[in-house]
């Protein structure tokens, strides 16, 4: 197959959900993916078209993922008709799939505007998936719609690949699907995807931003409330992402208020401030020097309108006007994977997975792994924005239950000024906390050797990497992730003391642009001995065919075979044929320098009988010196994306993050704590 097109028959349909959905299963079963958009505006980048490229790491430039701009089919449509199959056939050559984004109904294309996307979907030989809204319809009256729909795809000569009934109402999901007995697919509805943003209101009235974080301005917005009225009467009607329209003569007097109550936990956080009216006029300058010392990051918008016409203005600004924020993305695919059937799917294109493994495809695999068998997660550092930020991605997507450490006041102030829900993740203050008598117990129990008392324990397990080991230890957790701002040594120590079973090693997924390798141990043991590094292999490549990479190890040194000598050489020539002789099941090589270990035209020169050089999956590094750098040096050199550190040896998994993780990184680790949950079971 090389395309899907996605249509809908009316405006109120949106396509985004099965969109996003559809990139995200291609994404992950081949590669490269494509997009591509026939009409479009001219006011500027299509939102859909660019959310698609940066999250799916689309490489085709923009202008080659659309066909024409709508002025030119009302000029001459079969032109236009020629143009977009030229374009489309032009991107799809370079390409294993492509989605194709049918009009939106923003403009007058034809007077029957599905029947020409119909059209375009018969010249490009693409089947179409419907997308349908279900929203205020009967059963009946969607049965209707889907069967005008699909006669009109007929009379085109279009091909129909499915149906998607989106937009229904949450109680209404289930009795719909039923009535649907499989003909079509039903989806709930997203509102996030149509609420708009501070951006879209700032876009919308022509403002500047004064002052706060630019990031920010993606915030949602959940309503308009004019602060015209005294101070304490503003309090009183704030409520949690609305957007305040304040007059600027009266800014002096309530903006500074309107922050603080922003950032305090007593309070609902805003989306932002719009002040209208002449703010260079209005605003005291004593005010604006307050603002300019303080660190706003609430955004405070200029709109130069008056009152009236701002508030009349943004309370008719509907969102999707911009390309849509990583949240709102993971909105929609979770939706998409609640009521589509992507295995069944697949096999109805008849698309057959491919051999290269993508990072897209390894970090689909990952999550579809961890929904599949949920468990419950603790991420130690509750108030850190970046952990924060992934854990409203994995929650939103179903990967893992959560529980954040912290006090729950500041995790609930702290998710809420950053715009976020956390709402369903258990929130415990380790201080205050009914386990921590229970904890301290146990761990003075397992540390008594050492002398650890009750006493002294109590305080040892306020500490939150402690802590949440303990809840991961006696069944509260099935896994725990943290470093984000933790060093390594304060994450893993705890799990050393409570959870080894053997030697803790490490390892790094490093996700190139074609295939997964394994590398190990880059992060643990210093300088480990012929027995270690024996024991580091076997576990690392359990851990690689435990994710899906078939395990080839590969013994790195200096030297390659019987080439060379020296102490370092033969510690590696000794733990190679240990593991050899434990474990005959494994392919292993060594000692084997880097270059003929994955380059096949070395390794036909230096070890042509090798069933390991120049296909090595696992890469076993002699010391951390050398991993570190190795794992540095690739990633930063070859782009790859470095997941991990993941430990082995633990009776449950505990696992450390990069202090410079990003949040995709941690929704990763996240994912691979519980598949290793899982798999220990």
């Amino acid at each position: 197959m090389h395309g899907v097109y996605i249509a809908s028959s009316d405006a109120d349909g949106d396509k985004r959900p099965v969109a996003l959905g559809l990139a995200e299963l291609l994404a992950g079963t081949v590669d490269p993916i494509g997009v591509f958009r026939p009409v479009v505006g001219a006011g500027g980048p299509d939102p859909l078209v660019e959310t698609i490229r940066r999250r799916f790491k689309i490489a085709a430039p923009y202008e080659s993922c659309v066909g024409v701009v709508y002025d030119r089919v009302h000029d001459d449509p079969e032109q236009a008709m020629a143009e977009i199959v030229a374009a489309y056939g032009a991107l799809s050559a370079g390409c294993a799939a492509v989605v194709v984004l049918g009009t939106d109904y923003t403009d007058v294309v034809t007077p029957t505007e599905f029947a020409f996307n119909a059209r375009i979907a018969a010249n490009l030989g693409t089947p179409v998936m419907l997308a349908l809204s279900g929203r205020g319809r009967s059963d009946e009256q969607v049965h209707g719609a889907v069967a005008v729909a699909r006669a009109e795809v007929e009379r085109e000569h279009a091909a129909l690949l499915g149906t998607v009934v989106g937009r229904v109402e949450p109680d209404r999901v289930e009795p719909l699907r039923a009535a649907a007995a499989g003909r079509w697919s039903v989806l709930p509805d997203v509102p996030g995807l149509t609420v708009p943003t501070v951006r879209d209101l700032q876009g919308a009235c022509g403002g500047r931003l004064l002052f706060g974080e630019d990031k920010r301005t993606g915030r949602e917005v959940s309503g308009i409330l004019v602060a015209a009225m005294s101070l304490p009467h503003i309090l009183d009607r704030m409520s949690d992402d609305s957007a305040v329209i304040l007059p600027a003569d009266r800014a002096g007097a309530v903006l500074p208020a309107l922050i603080a109550a922003h950032l305090s936990p007593d309070f609902p956080a805003i989306a932002g401030v719009f002040l209208s009216g002449d703010i260079d006029d209005d605003m005291p300058e004593p005010v604006w020097r307050l603002l300019a010392g303080m660190h706003v990051r609430v955004p405070v918008v200029a709109t130069g309108l008056d009152t009236f016409t701002a508030a009349t203005l943004l309370a008719d600004v509907r969102g999707g006007g911009a390309p849509l924020p990583d949240h709102k993305v993971e909105s929609a695919v979770a939706a998409f994977d609640s009521g589509v059937d992507g295995d069944a799917l697949l096999e109805r294109l008849q698309v057959t997975r491919t051999d290269t493994v993508t990072p897209l495809m390894f970090e689909y695999t990952l999550l579809a792994r961890a929904r599949d068998d949920r468990r419950r997660i603790v991420l130690a550092e509750g108030t850190e924005e970046r952990v924060l930020r992934a854990a409203d991605l994995v929650l939103r997507r179903d990967i893992a239950d959560l529980t954040l450490l912290g006090d729950p006041r500041d995790i609930r102030a702290r998710a809420a000024d950053l715009g976020l829900d956390v709402s369903a993740a258990d929130l415990v203050a380790p201080d205050d906390s009914p386990l921590r008598e229970e904890f301290a117990a146990e761990y003075a129990r397992l540390r008594a050797h050492k002398g650890v008392t009750v006493r002294l324990a109590r305080d040892t397990v306020r500490e939150v990497s402690y802590f949440g080991t303990l809840m991961v230890h006696l069944g509260y957790a099935d896994g725990m992730v943290s470093g984000a701002v933790h060093t390594t040594a304060q994450t893993i120590r705890p799990s050393f003391e409570i959870l080894r079973t053997s030697l803790v090693s490490s390892v790094f997924f490093m996700c190139l642009a074609d295939r997964v390798l394994v590398y190990g141990d880059c992060a643990v043991v210093p300088d480990p001995t012929a027995e270690q590094l024996a024991e580091i292999a076997a576990a690392s490549a359990d851990t690689a065919a435990r994710f899906g990479v078939e395990p080839r190890v590969a013994m790195l040194s200096y030297s390659t075979g019987a080439s060379g000598g020296g102490v370092d050489v033969d510690k590696v020539r000794t733990a190679t044929e240990l593991v050899r002789e434990r474990r005959p099941d494994l392919p292993v090589e060594g000692p084997i320098q880097y270059d003929a270990a994955i380059d096949p035209g070395v390794a036909r020169t230096k070890l042509p009988d090798s069933r390991v050089a120049g296909r090595a999956t696992v890469f076993i590094v002699p010391d951390l010196n050398t991993g570190n750098t190795l794992y540095k040096g690739v990633q930063r050199s070859a782009g790859a994306v470095a997941v991990g550190p993941v430990l082995q040896g633990l009776r449950r998994p505990v696992n450390d993050l990069s202090r410079g993780a990003t949040v995709r990184d941690i929704v990763s680790t996240i994912a691979i704590t519980a598949v290793q949950a899982r798999s220990g079971d």
